[in-house]
């Protein structure tokens, strides 16, 4: 049997993410507190059960990671079995692409991240954070 011929092919370089600018990096921190405090907290965090028996949101915060800005949520994790006492879990996703415009995706339970939305504004993506069921966390 004859073995298949390898071939040379082109592999042009990928493309570069923009630098995020500092400017931008601190007003996002600022608004998105804002949004966490006024908006997600409220609607999503209540109070822990009685008697806690599975894990309850503790928390929501958010962080930038290379050209990507995460909202994450902090669970309580009170069972007997539980490996750590809490665990963190990103549930929105806003990918730099230059200006003040992002790319929104929502993680799959596979770790997939999903977008649906490109190249929009900061409040478009905050109201479909707000507004869609792909981000509840």
């Amino acid at each position: 049997m004859a073995k298949p011929r390898k071939v040379w092919t082109y592999s042009p370089p990928k493309p570069r993410a923009p630098t995020v600018p500092a400017g931008l990096k601190a007003d996002m921190h600022v608004q998105a507190r804002k949004f966490i405090e006024t908006v997600l907290g409220p609607l999503h965090i209540k109070p822990p059960p009685k008697e806690p028996r599975f894990n309850y949101l503790v928390g929501i915060s958010s962080k930038w990671w290379r050209h990507y800005f995460y909202f994450s949520a902090t669970y309580c994790s009170p069972g007997p079995n539980a490996i750590a006492p809490s665990f963190e879990h990103n549930f929105a996703r806003l990918e730099y692409v230059g200006g003040d415009r992002f790319h929104l995706a929502f993680p799959r339970h596979t770790g997939e991240w999903i977008e649906i939305a490109r190249d929009i504004a900061l409040s478009e993506c905050l109201t479909s954070i707000k507004d869609d069921p792909f981000f509840i966390p």
